[in-house]
């Protein structure tokens, strides 16, 4: 029996070529779906700590809403080796199609979940249990739709791929929309009973979209090709995520390293909103419309830098942007510090989000190029979800909690300081040892 049959797929060689902007919509509308209810959940932090974790210091109750935030990117981990492994044993489209099912039944309990008032503690634990769900999923969607873009246009992949970041861009976009005209245009009563449900239950709707058209794009020739090799060798195939452990312990590393600048910057800008609020004393529709902005850059430039990474390459890109982020975002917080305005903040949320998006539009093309086919997907997605579980996810509780210990209002530009050196390092280290540029 032809290999590729037996693993549900035609030769791929007798594939038809799909259309690019198919491929780009079935992807990045999963991805966008991931990011956009990761930052509607930030964005509103401090609603959803009322009204499901209430306690007698606020404080304490955001502090408790941003951990199970944290807590949550603990399951990313492992659905990074779970839908990982799963993509390279049984495709890439099987994996997108589970991924983004089980995004969409998370976004929808908390959609639908009743507050602390009405059933007391199973509230936050509803919210926890989700929060998991939309983590495990998230933790393999990455790797999967940056996989399934790179090999079906494997001569564009800085382009291809850079629209998962773009995609991230438009959700922030999005995500901010939403936030601004809900808290500017209804009371506090109105948000904490029925506005803040809103984002989510259209966040509910964008899942059965992209299932649909997920549903109706092939597989990749790529991973089809791979298929055939395993059967040809007509011995079992070693586990990808024993292999990736065993033998790619370095380009994982370097997948995590390279990560941590973007991931760190990525939701420090999700944090905004609450900084703009508790810390310069903002009305918080002004923190949603400076992350609007920055969400719009990132969603346009991110394509261009994907292109140009392929002419040029993606370190050299990469190295000139973070040392930029290095030597102007503690100046950048210092600014809007001392003229706190939404002026001062479009401004310096301008100038994140560009450097930001011409340091991640390279990243997922650099990440597709450490790894061969075989593992491609579970050392993606595992050295992406270990980077954003270490040094992402946990941002805004550690940012809220240096502010607090130190009164220093400026701490998050130290935090993004050193991990712009920590990635600098690793990036340097990626081009000598592993030579990839």
């Amino acid at each position: 029996m032809n290999p590729s049959a037996a693993a549900g797929m035609a030769p791929a060689e007798t594939r038809a070529k799909p259309s690019v902007y198919k491929l780009i919509l079935a992807t990045s509308i999963g991805n966008a779906l991931e990011w956009y209810d990761l930052i509607v959940y930030g964005y509103f932090a401090v609603t959803i700590a009322k009204l499901f974790f209430p306690a007698h210091d606020e404080t304490v109750s955001l502090l408790l809403t941003l951990g199970t935030f944290a807590l949550s990117y603990l399951a990313r981990p492992l659905g990074a080796f779970a839908l990982g492994a799963y993509a390279d044993r049984r495709g890439r489209k099987a994996s997108l199609m589970l991924s983004i099912a089980m995004m969409t039944v998370g976004t929808g309990l908390i959609a639908f979940m009743p507050t602390y008032a009405v059933i007391g503690v199973w509230a936050p634990l509803g919210i926890f249990l989700s929060r998991l769900m939309q983590g495990f999923s998230a933790g393999g969607e990455f790797g999967s739709s940056t996989a399934f873009l790179i090999e079906h246009v494997p001569g564009r992949r800085g382009f291809m791929s850079s629209w998962q970041f773009a995609s991230q861009g438009a959700s922030t976009l999005l995500a901010s929309a939403f936030g601004a005209v809900l808290t500017g245009s209804l009371s506090g009563a109105q948000l904490e009973s029925w506005g803040w449900r809103i984002p989510f239950l259209f966040g509910l709707l964008i899942g059965p979209i992209g299932l649909y058209i997920r549903r109706y794009v092939d597989e990749t020739p790529e991973f089809a090709r791979e298929v055939e090799r395993k059967a040809a060798r007509m011995k079992p195939a070693q586990s990808p995520i024993l292999e990736v452990l065993a033998t790619q312990k370095g380009r994982l590393l370097a997948s995590i390293g390279s990560l941590v600048l973007t991931t760190t910057a990525n939701y420090m800008i999700l944090y905004m909103p609450t900084y703009a609020t508790k810390q310069l004393g903002l009305p918080p529709a002004q923190g949603f419309i400076a992350t609007l902005v920055t969400g719009f850059v990132i969603m346009v430039l991110t394509p261009f830098v994907g292109h140009w990474s392929d002419r040029v390459g993606r370190i050299r890109i990469m190295m000139a942007a973070g040392a930029l982020f290095f030597c102007t975002v503690y100046p950048a917080f210092a600014f809007m510090n001392a003229h706190p305005s939404l002026a001062t903040m479009l401004i310096v949320m301008l100038w994140v989000g560009m450097l930001k998006a011409v340091y991640f539009a390279p990243i997922p093309a650099l990440l597709s190029e450490l790894f061969p086919t075989r593992t491609r997907v579970t050392g993606m997605a595992v050295g992406y979800n270990l980077g954003t579980t270490i040094f992402g996810g946990f941002t805004p509780l550690v940012v809220a909690w240096l502010i607090s210990a130190t009164g220093n209002k400026l701490a998050p530009g130290l935090y993004l300081m050193l991990a712009a050196i920590i990635s600098l390092v690793t990036l340097a280290i990626t081009r000598v040892r592993l030579k990839v540029h």
